[in-house]
């Protein structure tokens, strides 16, 4: 039995404005219109013998998550049983795999193997990634840890590499002589050069009993505080979906520690399947523009732009035109809210801008200016001192939590569809070009009865207009 394992968490900082806190690099849509992760899941369900598909991710984007793994199933090969555990907050890939791997144990035995794969990688041959993932099975069934090595297309500088030893045998791959850090531009070259060295992908396979037996060997300690962990948390069933959510008082004490050096750099069982996969884990903007074919001039859009005298440049932009004149070398992304401008060899540093915006406590490294939540998004089309204005779109048949604001009032027009609306004591209809207001410390509910979207602009008016000013009495999305 093959479970493939997807770990989605992480913020993708180096694709800052698109990629978020809030709505990290996994459902970053590329230009074909699917997201990173609805990749990742198509990826995993179309492998034979598929029938169960577990993710890890934080409790925050799983409503994301589960609807992006919906747009996904429009094919067969996209049935399977999506299972979830949620994560309050991140704690690194070894206590997310260690917690899959007990679940796993649990279900389907300690000889079900796992495939873990991570949520933000894309895979350009997905014929040749079967077939790596067969081999990896067949040598994984012979209670070895397996990575995905990739087979170098350049000198990269900014990936970990694997030294390979001796072949297996039959069963395929070959014995790992050590991982290495990342290594000066000098040192990548002679690895490129030898042949002997694979890219560190961050993609395994192993038995869950295997990989739970080399926790208990290597890293103990965080064995101990998972199996406390796993002992404390309870299951929640949500429709068809098996969800789990991890305690987060004992998740709290697991050691943040990646795979890699709990268990894979230490172990003796280690692995490595040769992967030419055309793999990449789209770790900046260049990789972003790598998608797209360069005109004559190398330049690569994706949106509008006009480009006057430019050369090998990247534009990205979701909705408004950009014009260059006379630039060389240079990513532009623009978004609604944040524009990036960056010398294209410095694209590994716009992460140093996250970094900044985060020392300012600037919403820009969180939030997007609209906001996707269980019930629909809101967008916030102006603020100013005192009042911020909010267009609403409410899912049919979905509603906002009962709650109260203690700091803000709050004026509802209805734009399109019918509200359902609880005000205070009161509960009424408001239609097309009607409205109501909320008074500060009333109790409501904002729920679209119908079969169409509910659009509404939201007036908001107080002397505090953050986020975090929402207490939360009934929730059907469990966030109370």
């Amino acid at each position: 039995m093959l479970i493939p394992l997807i770990l989605s968490g992480g913020s993708g900082s180096r694709l800052w404005p698109v990629s978020r806190e809030a709505h990290p690099k996994p459902f970053m849509n590329l230009p074909d219109g699917q997201s990173l992760l609805q990749k990742t899941f198509l990826r995993a369900a179309s492998l034979p013998g598929v029938g169960e598909i577990l993710t890890i991710t934080n409790r925050e984007y799983y409503f994301k998550t589960r609807e992006d793994y919906g747009i996904a199933a429009g094919s067969s090969a996209a049935d399977v049983n999506r299972h979830f555990l949620l994560e309050p907050f991140g704690r690194n890939t070894a206590p997310a795999v260690a917690l899959g791997a007990l679940k796993v144990q649990r279900d389907h035995g300690s000889d079900a193997i796992m495939l873990v794969l991570a949520a933000d990688h894309l895979i350009g041959n997905p014929a040749a990634f079967a077939a790596c993932v067969k081999e990896a099975e067949a040598v994984a069934a012979n209670d070895l840890l397996v990575t995905f090595g990739i087979v170098p297309s350049t000198p990269e500088t900014g990936y970990g590499y694997i030294e390979c030893g001796e072949p297996l045998g039959d069963a395929g791959g070959r014995s790992v002589r050590r991982f290495v850090e990342k290594p000066s531009l000098a040192v990548a070259e002679s690895y490129v050069a030898s042949g002997d060295y694979l890219w560190n992908s961050g993609m395994f396979a192993f038995k869950a009993g295997v990989i739970l037996e080399e926790l208990r060997l290597h890293a103990p300690e965080l064995m101990t505080q998972v199996e406390q962990c796993w002992a404390a948390t309870t299951a929640v069933e949500a429709g068809l979906a098996d969800v789990i959510e991890i305690d987060a008082k004992t998740f709290r004490s697991a050691p943040d520690i990646s795979i890699d050096y709990a268990v894979m750099e230490r172990s003796q069982r280690v692995a490595v399947i040769k992967s030419d996969i055309g793999w990449s884990d789209i770790g900046s903007w260049n990789a972003i523009g790598a998608l797209t074919p360069p005109d004559a001039s190398g330049n690569r859009v994706i949106g509008q732009a006009v480009l006057v005298d430019t050369e090998n440049s990247f534009v990205q932009s979701e909705t408004r035109l950009v014009a260059t004149v006379g630039v060389k070398n240079l990513v532009i992304v623009d978004t609604p809210d944040a524009v990036l401008v960056a010398d294209r060899d410095r694209a590994q540093d716009v992460k140093k801008v996250v970094q900044q915006l985060k020392l300012a406590e600037h919403e820009a490294y969180k939030l997007h200016r609209t906001v996707s939540r269980p019930w629909g998004t809101y967008t916030v089309l102006e603020e100013g001192t005192g009042f911020k204005i909010k267009r609403i779109v409410v899912k049919p048949r979905a509603s906002l939590s009962l709650q109260m604001h203690h700091h803000r009032s709050e004026h509802w027009v209805v734009v399109s569809g019918t509200a359902k609306v609880v005000n205070g004591e009161r509960e009424l209809l408001v239609r097309k070009n009607e409205s109501t207001y909320i008074p500060s410390g009333h109790r409501h509910r904002l729920e679209n009865p119908g079969v169409m979207d509910l659009i509404m602009i939201e007036v908001q008016s107080g002397d505090y207009l953050g986020e975090d000013d929402i207490v939360r009495f009934e929730d059907k999305y469990g966030r109370t």
